[in-house]
């Protein structure tokens, strides 16, 4: 008889019936893992793409940092500003002409102090900067000077260093803690190793990096080769650094053919 029969009820709210694109159970599962990666690679990448980025000036440094911070953590930050600036005005980061590539733009982790520091200068040149932000336990929230558009946030460490190193045409590296070592000696493994493009280096104050690390005693216990410390430069202000860059090999912005 008629009464007899069920509704389907419990199957259009079973979890299974969900659209999988909308089950967000299902997405952040431990078997969807390899997907939310490949996510969070095609999302930047795409906008990156409709920005017309072709290529970045990675600067890296401490989110501990600022202008208000004494004389030397001022002095680091206001130098950081200027390079933002100056990379921005004289890398390509400006094109004007429609469908032209953007070379150097400036890109960083995204959050406050000597990242905050760079896109600052960008967005004072008038150039986009991009900010690849990551979720930490203590939420991190992006500066407010890296383009909107531009302004990314991962959950997996892994992705986010691939978007830093992947169109990075030069390596800036200011004062920082473990996060700063943690980047500056993962690209310098890649350099050391040849599974990077031979991309010029730079670490900003001389005096610090060899205060905190002995890169002679390395050395000297024969951890790496001497010829290791001609994968970086130092540099004591943000012309020096943009000159290093140049010497380095840096090519400022290239058309179209």
């Amino acid at each position: 008889m008629s009464g007899d029969t069920p509704t389907n009820a419990d199957n259009m709210a079973s979890p299974s019936y969900r659209l999988a694109a909308l089950d967000q159970d299902f997405l952040l599962g431990d078997s969807m893992r390899g997907v939310r990666f490949l996510m969070e690679y095609a999302k930047a990448e795409e906008a990156l793409r409709a920005w017309g980025v072709r290529s970045t000036i990675v600067v890296f440094g401490s989110a501990r940092i600022g202008p208000e911070g004494g004389e030397r953590h001022a002095r680091w930050y206001e130098e950081a500003r200027a390079f933002g600036r100056i990379a921005s005005e004289r890398g390509g980061a400006r094109v004007g002409q429609p469908g032209q590539p953007r070379d150097n733009v400036i890109a960083t982790g995204g959050g406050p102090g000597i990242m905050g520091a760079a896109n600052r200068g960008a967005h004072e040149a008038g150039a986009p900067s991009i900010g690849f932000n990551i979720t930490l336990p203590h939420e991190q929230e992006p500066n407010p000077w890296s383009t909107p558009a531009l302004t990314f946030r991962f959950h997996y460490f892994a992705m986010r260093k691939m978007h830093l190193a992947m169109r990075a045409n030069a390596l800036v590296v200011f004062p920082g803690g473990f996060g700063t070592f943690d980047e500056l000696f993962e690209i310098l493994t890649l350099r050391q190793t040849d599974k990077a493009p031979p991309i010029p280096i730079v670490l900003f104050d001389q005096a610090y990096w060899r205060s905190v690390v002995s890169f002679d005693e390395l050395i000297a216990h024969g951890m790496i080769a001497p010829g290791d410390l001609d994968l970086f430069r130092f540099a004591e202000d943000a012309e020096e650094v943009w000159s290093c860059l140049l010497d380095g090999g840096l090519k400022p912005h290239q058309s179209i053919e």
